[in-house]
């Protein structure tokens, strides 16, 4: 499986595989990072992060300490996107396949890519402020500036939703398309409003969400490799993951960038993990 042990484990996450519900695992990789690097970092500062919060939400009435949780740890470093993507797909559809929520943490933006390929009828909602919609970028296939075409190739044009974008470069623009929201229509009407309109277009019932942390304003996340301003608050975010609610089969958080971060990026993506862990809990109960 190609595991290694991440030195540190996510808070509360004590239950062996088998017994857990959900799965956390690292993804460390950054390789087609095309602006600020570090991203692979980002799990075990996700990690540490974790240990800052109260085991209790209490606008969920949840204890996660009762939440059955394992973290599997790290993926080994990879050495090509291919190979990475090879690699994360087979951990995937291991969890995929016992019936158990996968919770992942990049790692770049083109972790998500084996992640998604790992489940069948399914539509993804990716929360990022880049359409990330190019055949290919420098010459690759699987890259950050890839990531929804890639998605959208596996689970049909139609079954994806961007939300939050503000940067589409011209060479994205085309017939096909994936539906997005961009920040500005958001600002304009609501985050709520706007959200609760485009997931009423998401045809598939199940949900995967992928947040881009740079999908939030880097006013409240700055420790990310390509920030972007303009972007959701992390209330928002938070939200429209209740919104998603009992449609939500697993969940990712990605370019994250520990050396551009003084602990707070990294702390909005683990409580942004264990706010997706309790609505799905939620639900699931």
């Amino acid at each position: 499986m190609n595991m290694v042990s991440p030195g540190i484990y996510f808070a509360d996450a004590n239950a062996s595989f088998d017994d857990a519900k959900f799965i956390i695992c690292g993804v460390p990789f950054d390789r087609t990072t095309s602006y600020r690097a570090g991203a692979r970092m980002a799990p075990n500062a996700i990690r540490q992060a974790s240990y800052n919060f109260e085991t209790y939400l209490f606008e969920h009435d949840i204890d996660l300490s009762d939440v059955p949780m394992n973290d599997m740890g790290n993926v080994e470093e990879c050495g090509s996107s291919e190979e990475m993507v090879d690699t994360v797909r087979g951990i995937v559809k291991k969890i995929v396949k016992a019936d158990k929520f996968p919770v992942f943490m990049g790692g770049e933006h083109t972790t998500t890519i084996p992640i998604v390929e790992a489940f069948d009828d399914i539509a993804v909602i990716s929360i990022d402020a880049h359409l990330d919609y190019r055949e290919s970028y420098l010459g690759m296939k699987y890259s950050h500036a890839c990531v929804t075409r890639r998605i959208a190739e596996h689970v049909g044009v139609e079954n994806v939703l961007v939300f939050g974008v503000r940067s589409i470069s011209a060479e994205e623009k085309s017939d096909k398309m994936p539906q997005y929201v961009d920040a500005f229509t958001i600002c304009e009407i609501g985050a709520e409003r706007a959200f609760e309109k485009a997931l009423g277009t998401v045809r598939k019932k199940r949900i995967f969400l992928t947040l881009d942390i740079d999908g939030i304003d880097p006013a409240f996340a700055p420790g990310t490799g390509t920030p972007e301003p303009f972007g959701l608050s992390p209330m928002e975010v938070k939200k429209c993951i209740s919104m998603i609610g009992g449609r939500l089969v697993g969940f990712d958080v990605t370019e994250v960038s520990p050396p551009y971060d003084e602990g707070n990026t990294a702390a909005l993506a683990a409580r942004m993990m264990r706010e997706v862990i309790a609505v799905a809990w939620k639900n699931m109960k």
